[in-house]
């Protein structure tokens, strides 16, 4: 769901359609308010012990550029959506869901250590048959496995790299669809088709290869307070890794822009990361602490 969607009642955690809290919100549109405050809390709720006051949780908002009803309407969001949970210390603040820690450290491995494939690494297939009554189920997963990177070989056969089964596990779990799913590790697979060819066929590189020079552009706008770079590259950068499964060379154009993102993400991350935290820290006094 986007940052503009209507409201969910505010009687308890939005839910989807597997009826659990909806913890990650895969929709949410880099730059929005939605996604600013998810990637906020993200970073920032872990180190400071999982928890934060309302008012600096507002005052850090506000150096992303967020007005302080917009920041208070956004939290309000995401804790309805289930991510944040409401708990009083010395001040009115929010504790981050334990539910959400699984969500967050699987984040955490995409967006900091983006695996690329070699030529020898193997593939997960991913077969299933849902009965029509299962529509809405089918529908999940076919949205999930795009939203990991996984690549369409027929509407029922899907191709991922093979060190993402656990991550096709967990969704099939979590929809509880493992009756109708079945998952083979493979090799290289063989078709008619040259590797390149097959590729453009399963992925839409095409896609791919705007998104990846629309972040390459994005980085040119980038403010210069440490933080709010710091906050604004890691929102801008998120989505990337989990769309772009890391294809091995054999099968990417000789021009493909992903290693270039890579490498200037991992530059102006380890540029800014140090002094991002020590905003945090002054922000909430956990420097004093």
């Amino acid at each position: 769901m986007t940052a503009d969607a209507a409201e969910h009642p505010a009687s308890g955690p939005a839910l989807d359609m597997t009826g659990g809290p909806v913890l990650d919100d895969i929709d949410a549109r880099p730059g929005s308010t939605a996604s600013l405050l998810r990637t906020l809390v993200g970073l920032y709720l872990r180190p400071l012990g999982g928890w934060i006051s309302a008012a600096d949780l507002v005052a850090l908002a506000g150096d992303l550029g967020i007005p302080t009803a917009q920041a208070r309407t956004g939290i309000t969001r995401l804790k309805q959506k289930g991510l944040l949970l409401a708990e009083r210390r010395h001040a009115v603040g929010y504790r981050l869901n334990p539910d959400a820690t699984t969500m967050l450290e699987r984040g955490d491995r995409r967006i900091f250590e983006m695996r690329e494939m070699t030529d020898a690494d193997t593939w997960c297939l991913i077969s299933f048959s849902m009965p029509e009554s299962a529509r809405a189920t089918r529908h999940q997963l076919r949205r999930r496995l795009q939203w990991i990177g996984a690549g369409v070989v027929s509407p029922a056969l899907w191709i991922c790299p093979g060190h993402l089964q656990g991550e096709v596990l967990e969704i099939v779990d979590g929809l509880g669809a493992r009756e109708w799913v079945t998952l083979f590790q493979a090799g290289t697979p063989t078709s008619a088709r040259t590797p390149p060819e097959a590729a453009a066929g399963w992925w839409d590189l095409e896609a791919l290869r705007a998104e990846h020079l629309d972040f390459q552009r994005s980085l040119e706008t980038l403010p210069d307070a440490p933080f709010a770079a710091y906050v604004r590259l890691i929102d801008r950068w998120r989505v990337l890794p989990y769309i772009d499964p890391g294809l091995p060379p054999a099968m990417l154009p000789a021009d493909w822009p992903g290693g270039r993102s890579v490498a200037e993400f991992q530059r102006l991350s380890t540029e800014s990361s140090d002094a991002a935290w020590h905003r945090v820290r002054e922000v909430t006094g956990a420097a004093r602490s």
